[in-house]
């Protein structure tokens, strides 16, 4: 533990982020009133990507991790869109 970097971040850094996230969820809020049709879970999907993205690697410093963390959360993200798309499929079939 006492051979592990510190890194520092300032405090401007965590308030762009923060104003990132108010913006996208703004946007996944307004895509409700879009009519996208069956393109509507897609355009959620893609922000609430986005903003997992952004606080996983700042606020949760995966960006500064080892890359072994960041290969670990990769597969659960892609574990996680295996058992959405399988969840898609179910519905579409049926």
């Amino acid at each position: 533990m006492e051979k592990e970097k510190h890194h520092i971040v300032p405090y401007k850094v965590y308030f762009y982020i923060l104003g990132a996230l108010i913006v996208l969820t703004f946007m996944s809020i307004g895509i409700t009133k879009i009519n996208l049709g069956e393109y509507s879970v897609l355009g959620a999907m893609i922000f609430a990507t986005i903003k997992s993205v952004l606080v996983l690697s700042w606020f949760m410093h995966l960006k500064f991790d080892k890359p072994f963390m960041r290969l670990m959360v990769g597969f659960v993200f892609l574990v996680f869109f295996a058992v959405i798309f399988i969840t898609f499929l179910d519905y579409y079939f049926r």
